[in-house]
């Protein structure tokens, strides 16, 4: 598969999470770069207060990133990346907006896992 320009920005903003040194990752932001969380109803303007929040936020230690899709292409890519700290995990749907090389606006999903309903287990297999 041959990657995008798009995909390849995405590729390099996880790689540079996973180092931990969230300053690092500003190297991919646009100036104006904007976060939105949907869920939370929050967003975050600027690189310096994205590495800030991500410097500050409660970890049991260093965060892991897995990627386990990325799509893409013409200025917009999709990540499906599981998050841990070795005690927490979670799954993040972000949806990237590049320009210039530079991710402009990130927007965020972060679901909860829930337990599948009794009444389909008779039609489907668990995920490990």
């Amino acid at each position: 598969m041959i990657q995008s320009a798009t995909t390849e920005v995405v590729r390099q903003f996880w790689s540079l999470m996973a180092t931990n040194d969230f300053d690092q990752v500003r190297a991919v932001l646009d100036e104006n770069f904007l976060l939105e969380w949907p869920q939370s109803k929050e967003r975050i303007r600027g690189g310096r207060q994205f590495a800030r929040m991500n410097r500050e936020y409660p970890a049991k230690g260093p965060w892991r990133f897995t990627i386990n899709r990325i799509v893409g292409g013409d200025g917009e890519a999709v990540s499906d990346v599981t998050v841990t700290d070795g005690v927490q995990s979670a799954r993040a749907l972000s949806f990237f907006t590049i320009q210039d090389g530079k991710i402009t606006k990130l927007v965020e999903f972060w679901p909860e896992p829930y337990p599948a309903p009794p009444g389909r287990a008779h039609l489907v297999e668990p995920l490990d």
